[in-house]
């Protein structure tokens, strides 16, 4: 399901990261899928997974030439982030820049997220 307006962004570098991960698959891939799983000292972690096909009930982001799949538990969770990717002499790794997370865990690996309450959800075309 592809809803009128983007749950998520991506930048240039999260793209091309993208793009030459899929290249790499030894299977052919749609897109990659994008969700939340709870978990972690800090409540929640991010989930990135190769999807071959969009599952019902998700939303479809097209973004800089990359198709990405966001879990429906996910959304509101998600709604406003932009997914980077950095490099610096320690890590090369996804970050993603959301305006719902409330804090993160010193080890980086989990996050706490407040959904966005139904009266800032944008009004689907």
């Amino acid at each position: 399901m592809s809803s009128g307006f983007k749950v998520l962004s991506l930048t240039d570098r999260a793209a091309e990261r993208i793009k030459a991960i899929m290249a790499d698959a030894d299977r052919p891939i749609a897109g990659l899928r994008v969700g939340v799983r709870n978990g972690g000292c800090a409540g929640m972690s991010y989930t990135m997974e190769y999807a071959e096909a969009a599952k019902p009930g998700e939303d479809v982001v097209e973004d800089r030439g990359v198709r990405v799949f966001v879990d429906p538990k996910a959304v509101l969770f998600l709604l406003g982030t932009e997914m980077d990717f950095t490099t610096n002499k320690l890590a090369a790794q996804f970050v993603f820049n959301n305006p719902n997370q409330t804090s993160a865990c010193g080890c980086g690996e989990s996050v706490a997220i407040t959904p966005v309450s139904e009266d800032r959800i944008p009004a689907r075309v």
